[in-house]
């Protein structure tokens, strides 16, 4: 009798109450596993674990490493680690404003992640699930890392640049991300608005809503912003919101159900990100026929190769550039078919489940 694996996901404290990729990355991975025979928890970090019941502890955000130095100590058990290895520094540098701007700037890369994620323990809306952390942010990415015996970053080039940040020379595996193909499976008959531009994501700063909007008023185009601001974030909604016309409609979140008719009738879907390890909506977007501006910083390109128009985060200009070209392309639908063959949760588990193998040495 074939054995079944059994899988702990263990995720941040805050994985359904604070809606981001890695929500999507870990439950749809999750669901897809399941349907290969798979069994999979996944169980909050703040919570107690009965690691024994499980053949691989299977973490989640290297950016979030107080979430697991507890149980990279106490598990005793194969560990592999999805980094989603996101980079603020540049936002942090340039895309802020005021005192925050002058801290993060002091603090460098580690230091600025390290205040972040004191500042959420302090007010509470976090769990400070291994005090060690108090340590310091880049001893404890470098001591979890030292412990996983799997890396499985989202791209190549994510693993190239947490190799580099932190000296460390680690087997990996890459594990894409992807979409949900029985909701994505087929595109609703509406009318695309050739002049409709849609932006979906969380809206604070790093997805940079404020530029895409400066640039959308210049083309005096349709905007749709959906997506709602997280904790700490509202000033920046607010912000948006001021400079926005008649024309810039903000929606609040919407399951991904919800999101097929918005992405079918729009010709473009924009997230001029200052950083992105993959760009889930850009993923549905192009699954749904748009055209695509998308930002430069991080993992984009890897992902989007041709099939998209890039622009830089810090520059208006770029992202109206980037918008008017797109708009007044052709749809082309050739990109949906890629993704359908790359770019799938299905081909995420796959891909997982061969690492899982790996680190088992089993077939």
């Amino acid at each position: 009798m074939k054995k079944v694996l059994k899988i702990a996901f263990i995720v941040r404290s805050t994985l359904f109450k604070v809606v981001g990729g890695d929500n999507m990355q870990v439950i749809n991975t999750a669901n897809e596993l399941k349907k290969l025979g798979v069994e999979v928890d996944i169980i909050l970090a703040k919570d107690k674990v009965n690691y024994s019941k499980y053949d691989i502890i299977h973490l989640f955000n290297i950016i979030r490493p107080a979430d697991h130095l507890y149980h990279i100590k106490k598990c005793n058990k194969p560990i592999v680690l999805s980094t989603i290895y996101l980079d603020y520094s540049e936002f942090d540098i340039s895309g802020r404003e005021g005192i925050q701007k002058m801290f993060f700037k002091l603090a460098g890369k580690d230091g600025s992640e390290y205040l972040k994620n004191s500042y959420r323990f302090l007010k509470k809306q976090d769990h400070l699930v291994s005090p060690e952390y108090i340590l310091g942010h880049k001893r404890a990415v470098r001591k979890i890392v030292s412990k996983a015996d799997l890396l499985l970053p989202n791209s190549n080039s994510e693993y190239e640049r947490l190799a580099k940040d932190y000296d460390i020379n680690k087997d990996f595996s890459v594990i894409t991300n992807g979409i949900n193909t029985d909701i994505f499976s087929r595109i609703p008959k509406v009318d695309r608005i050739d002049n409709q531009i849609i932006c979906v994501g969380q809206i604070y700063g790093r997805k940079n809503q404020f530029r895409l909007i400066k640039a959308a008023n210049i083309l005096k185009v349709k905007v749709k912003i959906i997506g709602k601001s997280p904790p700490n974030h509202r000033k920046y909604y607010d912000l948006c919101r001021s400079i926005s016309d008649s024309k810039v409609e903000f929606i609040s979140f919407r399951p991904q159900e919800e999101l097929l008719q918005y992405y079918a009738q729009s010709k473009v879907h924009a997230l001029p990100s200052w950083f992105e390890t993959t760009g889930l909506s850009s993923l549905e977007a192009g699954a749904m026929g748009c055209n695509l501006v998308v930002g430069n910083g991080g993992d984009t390109q890897e992902y989007f190769k041709e099939k998209a128009s890039f622009c830089d985060a810090n520059d208006v200009n770029s992202i109206y550039l980037a918008l008017e070209k797109e708009l007044n392309k052709p749809i082309d639908y050739s990109f949906r078919e890629y993704i359908f063959e790359n770019y799938t949760w299905k081909h995420t588990a796959n891909q997982t489940l061969l690492a899982y193998k790996k680190v088992l040495g089993i077939d």
